[in-house]
């Protein structure tokens, strides 16, 4: 009988708390915590930097006050620059990571810009840059117990196949799966589950209006604009086969976190249950995928 039940996370972005500027109206964490603790989920990642207390020891008091396990977080750094080392950076974020019990380390390579709306070329310096402090990161945060990973996601430096593709061959850091980034980045996720299982340690469980995600790709409309007007939807209305993916990942032993995440823009203070109706229905669904596995 498998686990996955208990395995299931939290991320404040499914209440619209996002770390670009101007994204939309920011729930605040008193609100997003207990709505998580009552929903039923019983970890989260940390969210963007000062959603909870920057001293490790209250982000931990934060979470345990609300009954809530840390998961990790999103850590977006330069990874690319060869004038820049990211290395404080993150050993300071793996500070709260560490007081708080958290195990995952979830890399971005960042641009550099505010926004995923654009992105700059890589030149072989820079990749080879970004692919070295990948392993040099991955080693900074074993050495803390905590496990690093990367996330290709749109508007990063690992965003489509080519990126993915030159990350699986030229590093060694483990990926954390994120279906909806994926899909939206040219990427089928069915068939990356499928054909690098054993690099995945982490998973971020979207699901993607597969027409919005075209238009992404095309250009026909921005990202931040495809979010706003809905391209991700709860697990289960939207176009990916979560089913495969999850039947996958736990075949093979995977017995990492799930991590749901509907990245929400809230255009205002929301009425009633708000973003927690789509919560509840994505539970629902993985849950049903639980359900079938034996």
């Amino acid at each position: 009988m498998t686990d996955l039940a208990l395995r299931i996370a939290g991320a404040p972005i499914s209440w619209g708390v996002c770390e670009v500027p101007g994204w939309g109206w920011q729930n605040d964490p008193e609100t997003v915590l207990a709505e998580m603790r009552d929903v039923g989920i019983a970890a989260t990642e940390f969210g963007p930097d000062g959603f909870l207390p920057e001293d490790p020891a209250d982000k931990a008091k934060t979470l345990a006050d609300l009954g809530l396990r840390a998961v990790g977080g999103f850590v977006p750094v330069v990874l690319h620059d060869p004038g820049h080392d990211p290395s404080a950076e993150v050993a300071a974020a793996l500070e709260g990571f560490v007081a708080a019990g958290a195990t995952t380390l979830v890399l971005a390579a960042a641009t550099g810009q505010d926004g995923y709306d654009d992105r700059p070329v890589l030149d072989e310096t820079g990749w080879t840059t970004l692919l070295a402090n990948l392993d040099k990161l991955s080693v900074l945060a074993a050495d803390r117990g905590v496990l690093a990973t990367i996330h290709p996601h749109v508007g990063t430096m690992v965003e489509n196949a080519d990126d993915v593709d030159r990350v699986l061959r030229g590093s060694s850091i483990g990926l954390t799966l994120d279906t909806g980034h994926l899909l939206i980045g040219g990427v089928d996720p069915v068939a990356l589950t499928i054909e690098h299982t054993a690099r995945i340690e982490h998973t971020h469980l979207k699901d993607v209006d597969a027409a919005w995600a075209a238009k992404v790709q095309s250009g026909e409309v921005s990202y931040t604009d495809a979010v706003r007007e809905g391209m991700y939807r709860p697990l289960g209305a939207g176009d990916i086969d979560l089913t495969t993916i999850v039947r996958t990942l736990e075949s093979s032993g995977y017995r990492g976190w799930y991590v749901l995440e509907q990245d929400t823009i809230l255009r205002s203070r929301p009425a009633g249950e708000g973003p927690l109706t789509d919560v509840r229905a994505s539970i629902a669904h993985l849950r049903s995928i639980a359900e079938t596995l034996g």
